[in-house]
């Protein structure tokens, strides 16, 4: 008995696999992401690349929008967003990734992201464009409403609520036992921690922070976040230094083998360059979330004048996750060689990567890192999956779905997850197809009312009365 067991277990395993490759393949969903992607940098006019400085500013040091609506500031915000994705995905799904694609690997997650801050501004844009306040009179809004109320009848119905039953499962997922068994396993190797320890500490705070509901969530984040991103980012520079010959050689390695396929050694060419943009982009967008929609659920609840202006704020998240963090992880990796390790899984590649210079300290500060970073992520994902659950069930949702969350954390840190990375890819690319399809469809109402608002605002410094004129003026549908 035992024996079919786990013959059906390896076939429930392969059939999985075989519907995730399907999905993250050529001919799917990675076209569609880069495409959509490339779409909206074009009618947008490289809005990530001319207003970057400008939305650092606005997010970073302006950090609250006087006189908008919404339950959270912009800063709030985006903490909560980076919350969500700046997770298990930065340490373990790049090692992951250039263990599996090569160096290469690297190149195709900057692209990602690079074209991904121009889905993340649309999704955002869109997301506070389309919010409405529900029952509890909280803003509520994301791919669940923006793809029903911007694309009339049955397609947008269909598509919103695909998306919504995609993000409901996969909160339980990428957003939960995915990131809860990361803990339980980083504290044990490091600490000693037995998982079920961890488990319990885990839903204790999980529990106490999910009280508070969007509010709360906001307020932790937006002390927590830049925390552990400082400690992660500072450790990772001093890692650098240490490896800075190695640095040149490592950049070099990056763009050669995107487009020739270290990765192929033993088979042809063209496979390799293959698995290096499959796995980039699968954890490129594992990382950022940019075209999954998800992010867009936190940029709803966001006070702000217009959604210009949080759209701008949340592109910034991208830059932030993927441009900064996965570069410097990624650097390390190949700089040190340790992505040549064999033996080492994910996790501990990055561990032996930065005890080349750190020593002992090494393994510790990676493993608080990947603690910081995992339960963040399930703080955040707990209210995507939520305000999803509140789309399909209704407002009384909302506590069950919060017991229910809280309890599965326990239940992910003491599984063994063997198939965790593979759903989790899945239910990410299903969240991403429906919001990407949208997204094109919408794009020529986000580019249009975009450049409206920047031709009267360029600086982004104008007032609350000055944007409520211009609205009036505009005839504006979103006041």
């Amino acid at each position: 008995m035992q024996t079919s067991d786990m013959v059906l277990a390896a076939s429930f395993e392969d059939g999985l696999g075989a519907v995730r490759d399907f999905v993250w393949g050529p001919w799917l969903l990675i076209p569609l992401l880069l495409v959509t992607g490339l779409v909206l940098t074009f009618r947008l006019r490289g809005i990530q690349f001319r207003k970057l400085g400008k939305a650092l500013r606005l997010g970073f040091i302006d950090r609250s929008d006087d006189g908008g609506e919404g339950d959270i500031s912009q800063f709030q915000s985006l903490t909560t967003a980076l919350a969500a994705t700046v997770g298990v995905g930065n340490i373990v799904g790049v090692a992951t990734a250039i263990a599996i694609g090569g160096p290469g690997a690297l190149f195709w997650m900057w692209v990602t992201g690079l074209v991904g801050m121009a889905s993340k501004y649309s999704e955002a844009f869109l997301a506070v464009r389309f919010r409405v306040t529900d029952g509890k009179g909280n803003m509520s809004g994301g791919p669940q409403r923006y793809l029903e109320r911007g694309i009339k009848g049955p397609l947008g119905k269909f598509l919103a609520w695909f998306f919504a039953i995609a993000a409901v499962v996969a909160s339980f997922g990428i957003g939960n036992m995915t990131q809860g068994n990361a803990v339980a396993a980083g504290l044990e190797d490091t600490f000693g921690v037995e998982p079920i320890v961890s488990g319990i500490v885990m839903f204790v705070l999980l529990g106490a922070v999910l009280l508070g509901g969007i509010t709360a969530i906001g307020r932790v984040t937006s002390g927590f976040v830049p925390m552990m991103i400082i400690l992660f980012l500072g450790s990772g520079v001093i890692v650098l230094i240490g490896h800075i010959q190695e640095i040149p050689g490592a950049l070099g390695l990056v763009f050669t083998d995107a487009f020739s396929g270290t990765a192929a050694a033993g088979g042809f060419v063209g496979a390799g360059i293959l698995l290096a943009l499959q796995t980039g982009v699968a954890r490129g967008i594992f990382s950022n979330e940019s075209g999954m929609g998800s992010a867009a659920i936190a940029a709803a609840a966001a006070k702000t004048t217009h959604p210009t202006r949080q759209g701008l704020v949340s592109m910034t998240q991208t830059f932030i996750d993927t441009i900064i963090l996965v570069t410097l992880n990624g650097l390390i990796l190949i700089s040190t060689g340790v992505w040549q390790d064999g033996e080492a899984n994910a996790a501990n590649m990055t561990a032996k990567a930065f005890g080349t210079v750190l020593g002992d300290w090494g393994p510790w500060i990676v493993t608080l890192s990947l603690v910081f970073f995992a339960f963040s992520t399930i703080v955040g994902w707990s209210y995507y999956g939520e305000r999803n659950a509140q789309r399909i069930f209704g407002d009384h949702a909302t506590v069950p779905y919060r017991v229910i969350f809280t309890c599965v954390v326990v239940v992910g840190a003491t599984m063994e997850l063997s198939v965790a990375w593979t759903f989790s890819d899945l239910a990410n690319g299903l969240m991403a197809m429906p919001n990407l399809i949208g997204m094109l469809i919408l794009s020529g109402l986000v580019a249009r009312e975009t450049k409206a608002y920047l031709d009267f605002d360029p600086a982004l410094k104008a007032s609350a009365t000055d944007v409520e004129k211009f609205l009036i003026e505009q005839k504006s549908p979103w006041r």
